[in-house]
Formats: C-alpha cells, sequence, structure tokens
C-alpha cells in the first residue's frame, strides 16, 4: 500500500461535451455492457427516478415518482437557496487534496431528495460513468431524506470500455431526518488503471435509518474511502455492509467510520474482504460518546494468493461508561478440509473452490429491500468466474 500518491492534478481537468439522451436504452451497447453490471435498468422500469452523468456532463435525468427529486447539483444550488445549510457541511473541502480540488473543480453530480413522509415505490437509480480517457472526474452528490420518508438508491460507478485510465472524485453527502429511511446500494465497475477517491459524511437525525451496501469486485488500480456516518439524533441506526474484492495490482484503502453521538444509537459495519492477488486494507472505528450506544463491527478476510494481502484494523473507542461495543476480525485462507468435503460428494477441487467463494461472498443484509439484494445477488454472479 506504499504507491506513490497520484493526485487529480495528474489527469485532464476537461472532457468532450456528451449528448443528452432521452432513453438510457440510447447508450452504446459497449457502455450498457459496463453498466449492468452496476445495477442500471435501463429502461427506467421499477424505477423512481433516473440520474446519469458521463465525464461533467448529464445525459439523462428525470423521476417518475411525485414527492421524489433527482436533480444535478448545480441545479439544485441555484433553485434552493436553503441548500446551502447542507452544501460542504458533512464533508469539509479542506480534508485533503482531493476533497481541495472538488470544490474547485467539481461539475454536477446528483441531487436526491424525498419530501417528508413520501416512501418511494421503487429505488432512484444513479450512474456517474467516465467515458474520457486520462480524466478526472470530479462531482458532489446531495441525498436528503426528509422527515418520515423513505428511499432506496441504487449507484452505479463505472469507466468506459476504451478508458484506461483516469480519476473519479466523488463527494457524497447524506442527510436523513427525524424517522426516515436511506437504503443506498453502490456497485463499482472501474478499468485496472482507475483511481477513486469517494469521500462521504452522513447525518443521521432521531430516529433515522441508514442502510449502507458497498460491493466492489472488478479490477481497480487504487481505490480509497473512509466515510463517516454522525448518528445525531437519539435511537439513529447505521448498518454498513461491504464486499471487497482485490485481484493482482489492485490496491484497496477501504473503511468505514461511526460516531455515535446520541443516546440509544446502534451501528454495524461487516464486511466481506477477498483477495487472489491484490491488497485489501479494511478499516473500521466505532466512537461511542453517548449513554445506551450499542455498536458492533466485522471483517472476515479470505486469501486465495500467497500474494494477496489483507490487513484490517478494527477500532473501538468508547467514551462514556455503559457503551456496549465490540468486534471480530478473521483471516485466513479455504481450508482444505472443506474442499475436501464438497469433493467427496462428487465435486471437482475447482467446484468446491468457486462453491466456498460464493458463499463466502453470498452475504445476505439484514433490511435490504429484495430488488436491491437481487442486484447484488447478480454483482457476485456475475463476476464469478473473474474472481476464480
Amino acid at each position: 500500500m506504499s504507491d506513490k500518491k497520484v493526485l487529480p492534478q495528474s489527469f485532464k481537468k476537461e472532457s468532450p461535451r456528451r449528448a443528452y439522451l432521452d432513453s438510457l436504452e440510447r447508450l452504446d451497447i459497449l457502455d450498457r455492457n459496463r453498466l449492468v453490471q452496476t445495477g442500471i435498468e435501463f429502461s427506467g422500469t421499477d424505477r423512481s427516478g433516473t440520474f446519469m452523468q458521463m465525464d461533467d456532463s448529464i445525459v439523462h435525468c428525470g423521476v417518475e415518482q411525485p414527492g421524489v427529486e433527482v436533480l444535478s447539483t448545480e441545479e439544485a444550488v441555484s433553485r434552493y437557496d436553503w441548500l446551502a445549510d447542507y452544501y460542504w457541511k458533512s464533508v469539509s473541502p479542506e480534508a485533503d487534496e482531493y476533497t481541495a480540488y472538488a470544490r474547485e473543480y467539481s461539475r454536477h453530480g446528483y441531487f436526491i431528495r424525498a419530501l417528508p413522509g413520501v416512501k418511494a415505490s421503487y429505488p432512484v437509480q444513479a450512474s456517474l460513468y467516465l467515458a474520457e480517457n486520462g480524466f478526472a472526474q470530479a462531482v458532489h452528490n446531495i441525498v436528503i431524506v426528509e422527515e418520515g420518508a423513505e428511499l432506496n438508491i441504487i449507484t452505479g460507478c463505472a469507466s468506459g470500455h476504451a478508458v484506461r485510465t483516469g480519476m473519479h472524485l466523488g463527494i457524497s453527502e447524506f442527510y436523513i431526518k427525524k424517522n426516515a429511511k436511506l437504503t443506498f446500494t453502490m456497485i463499482h465497475n472501474w478499468g485496472e488503471d482507475m483511481y477513486v477517491h469517494p469521500r462521504s459524511g452522513m447525518v443521521v437525525e432521531e430516529g433515522g435509518v441508514f442502510l449502507s451496501n458497498f460491493v466492489c469486485m472488478h479490477p481497480v488500480h487504487e481505490l480509497k474511502m473512509n466515510p463517516l456516518t454522525r448518528l445525531t439524533g437519539p435511537g439513529a441506526l447505521v448498518r454498513s455492509n461491504s464486499i471487497l474484492v482485490a485481484q493482482p495490482g489492485v490496491k484497496m484503502d477501504v473503511g468505514s467510520r461511526v460516531w455515535l453521538e446520541a443516546p440509544n444509537t446502534k451501528a454495524e459495519i461487516i464486511a466481506r474482504a477477498l483477495t487472489t492477488g491484490g491488497d485489501i486494507l479494511n478499516r473500521g472505528h466505532l466512537r461511542g460518546d453517548a449513554a445506551g450506544i450499542k455498536a458492533h463491527l466485522e471483517c472476515h478476510g479470505l486469501i486465495l494468493s500467497p500474494e494477496g494481502l489483507i490487513h484490517a484494523i478494527p477500532e473501538l473507542e468508547a467514551r462514556v461508561a455503559g457503551a456496549e461495543m465490540s468486534h471480530e476480525a478473521a483471516v485466513g485462507k479455504i481450508a482444505q478440509e472443506e474442499i475436501e468435503y464438497l469433493m467427496a460428494r462428487g465435486l471437482s477441487e475447482e467446484e468446491a473452490t468457486s462453491t466456498i467463494v460464493r458463499g463466502f461472498l453470498n452475504v445476505k443484509m439484514d433490511g435490504l429491500p429484495a430488488e436491491l439484494q437481487a442486484e447484488i445477488d447478480r454483482a457476485v454472479k456475475q463476476n464469478q468466474d473473474s474472481i476464480m
């Protein structure tokens, strides 16, 4: 994990303007092949809204359900003066070189909002796509789920078939209001020489629920992210799940932080990490600041190659008496007796190994809507061959 730091200034700041599409079905078939593995549905069927940005151009944006808003962030900022109360409030532009670059050069990103009491019938889908080789895509996303509302979002992030290298900087701010619920699923499909640096901050108010799911199973040169969720209201809950696969040459530094700032808040961080030759640094940090909090983090790692590396760093920080906090971390290889057990029942060694890997990655996520669980299951299935 000691490669020289690559900064966005090494890449292009501008890209060609992309044409607006009245339907994602008009995308080039090669682009569609890249995006289909990130959960994007091209007809928009069974979606409450759709947003797609290609490089720094909005190529599609629409909404199907009343009470749900889908706009570019720039349009939302110009439309709503009150958005200044949210813009750059959960992520600091001074956090590092990447946030500073995004503050100066970001274009668009998505603004998604569910109005008070609205319960979206279907997920909103958003795609951030890098089509220009050597381009640094910087976006700023804002999601607001107003009091009592419920919203599901699928975000598919990918690079084009002809993109050899580039960088993606995604600033994302999430605000889950009192008794609101957000389920957010992000699936990545980058190229082998892509540098990806998401920076995210979440604020969950009283009784709010935030379910976060992250899947990255395709090769990416470098992925670095360590989002922070703040539970600011009594009874708020966050559950974070991630599935990470590092093939040879891949370097991942992925974490999740939760600050439990209010009484009786709950947090759970669960990660599945698998390496076939790449490096995974998996972090988890739970900080308890109030009475009656309960928190748990868990990282299970599976090493399929002697060249692979998994480094788990669990941190628990209790600042008050009576906090209930725990962690579990386990890293190892497939036990030979497990393979022999399956081979004794008629499977070849390759089939037995594949079955064990598939079971390891098939994480059933509590509270996840059926359609989003299906998207994750599909991503695992589609990547099975490349993993093995």
